[in-house]
C-alpha cells in the first residue's frame, strides 16, 4: 500500500474524513502530509522530491473556496497540469463534488488521472476502493458518477480501431486480426501495435475487457 499520500482538500471536515480513509487502509498520516491551498500542495511536492522522499499518490478536490488569500495556483486542474510538470509519475485522484459521468471521464483523460471519485453517500467505500485500486496500477473512475441521457462523451474511433473491433466481434484472434490488417494494407498491422490500442481504448474509457468495448460499440452504432 501507498506510504506517502498528500491531501489537498479546502473543508477541514473533508479532510479530515479522507485522512481517516487512509488510516483505515494502513496508511501513516500526519500534518505534513494534508494541506487547504493548490500552493501549499505543490510546495510540499517538490520540498519532498528535492529530499527523494516523493509522494506516492495525491488526492485533490477540483475547486478551492477563494478566501482572499493570494494564490499561483488557484483551482485542482492547474494543480495537477503544474504537478504532472515536475512528478509526472505520481498517481492522481480526484475527490469533488463535480459528479456529472461526461466532465470527469473528459478530465480523466485530459488530465491523465489515475482515478476519480464524486463526493457523496458512500464516498468513503468508493475512496477506498479508488486507493486499492490505483495502488495496482490500475485506474478508477468511479461507478457512483451520475450519467445524463444525451451527455455521455463519444469516444473517437478511427477507422483502423472499427476495423479491428469489428474483426473481434466476428471471433477473430488477434493473430488473424494481423493478417488481416496487412492483407488490407492498413498499418500499423503488428500484434503488438494491436494491443496496445486496445489497451489504451479500453483504459480510456474504464472497461476491463473486450465484450464491454463491442457492447459500447454496438449501443453508440459505430459497429
Amino acid at each position: 500500500m501507498f506510504q506517502k499520500v498528500l491531501i489537498a482538500e479546502d473543508f477541514p471536515s473533508v479532510n479530515y474524513s479522507v485522512q481517516r480513509t487512509l488510516e483505515e487502509l494502513g496508511i501513516a498520516h500526519n500534518i505534513k502530509n494534508h494541506v487547504y491551498y493548490c500552493d501549499h500542495a505543490f510546495s510540499r511536492i517538490q520540498k519532498a522530491l528535492n529530499e527523494n522522499e516523493p509522494y506516492e499518490l495525491l488526492i485533490t478536490d477540483l475547486s478551492f473556496d477563494d478566501d482572499a488569500t493570494q494564490q499561483q495556483i488557484s483551482d485542482g486542474v492547474s494543480l495537477i497540469k503544474a504537478v504532472r510538470a515536475l512528478q509526472p509519475d505520481l498517481k492522481i485522484l480526484v475527490f469533488s463534488i463535480e459528479n456529472r459521468f461526461a466532465i470527469a471521464q473528459k478530465l480523466f483523460k485530459d488530465l491523465n488521472l489515475n482515478g476519480y471519485v464524486p463526493k457523496g453517500r458512500s464516498d468513503a467505500q468508493d475512496l477506498q476502493l479508488a486507493i486499492e485500486i490505483i495502488h495496482q496500477n490500475k485506474r478508477h473512475l468511479s461507478k457512483n458518477l451520475k450519467k445524463v441521457p444525451g451527455d455521455e462523451i463519444i469516444y473517437q474511433f478511427t477507422p483502423r480501431d472499427i476495423t479491428i473491433i469489428t474483426q473481434i466481434l466476428d471471433g477473430a484472434t488477434q493473430k488473424e486480426i494481423s493478417e488481416y490488417l496487412e492483407k488490407n494494407n492498413i498499418t500499423p498491422s503488428g500484434l503488438s501495435s494491436i494491443e496496445k490500442r486496445l489497451n489504451t481504448i479500453r483504459r480510456d474509457l474504464n472497461f476491463n475487457n473486450n465484450q464491454q468495448l463491442i457492447a459500447y460499440c454496438k449501443d453508440h452504432g459505430i459497429i
